[in-house]
């Protein structure tokens, strides 16, 4: 089965290529319930667990959440604030388009660690209990902003999720190689 669509647009994943969706969808809008996203992520996840096993779908979704955090900083936020200025305004943008309620538990200024919570976090809030921490593409999109807003490398790690009984997603962030 060929898709033209896809294939001409191999590794050229960028914000533009999404289109006008306002434009596209006149009738029913921008917006669509969770349980639509929810279906496309987890049977993609699935999809790749049985062909490559879940170790590579774990690090796929992570590397995708990483490019889509690093062209949503790019193309929706404001590189050029402070810190908690950056923060506030992602606080916003996450609860603006529905993403999740975004708190700072802690931000190191010196050295960029933090440690964050989403609650009502679009990938897993509302899962039942399966002691596991499913949120690799949370850590991916907060790594790709993380990446974009200070142009050094992170390494984000979820410590807590909805999925493991938390009830919340945790996650700790800090520069690779520190």
């Amino acid at each position: 089965m060929s898709n033209m669509f896809f294939a001409k647009q191999t590794n050229e994943f960028s914000w533009d290529k999404l289109g006008d969706i306002s434009k596209g969808r006149e009738n029913l809008g921008e917006l669509m319930p969770v349980l639509v996203y929810r279906l496309l992520e987890y049977s993609m996840n699935d999809v790749l667990t049985q062909e490559f096993g879940v170790e590579k779908a774990s690090e796929l979704f992570f590397k995708s959440g990483r490019l889509v955090g690093i062209e949503f900083t790019n193309n929706v936020m404001d590189k050029t604030l402070e810190p908690r200025a950056f923060f506030s305004m992602l606080e916003e943008k996450l609860i603006e388009y529905k993403m999740g309620i975004l708190r700072i538990e802690k931000f190191n200024y010196e050295t960029g660690e933090f440690v964050l919570t989403i609650d009502e976090d679009l990938d897993c809030s509302g899962l039942p209990s399966t002691d596991e921490m499913v949120c690799q593409y949370d850590e991916g999109f907060l790594s790709g902003i993380m990446e974009a807003y200070t142009n050094n490398k992170y390494i984000v790690e979820e410590i807590d999720c909805w999925a493991s009984g938390a009830r919340v997603c945790r996650f700790r962030g800090y520069v690779k190689g520190s």
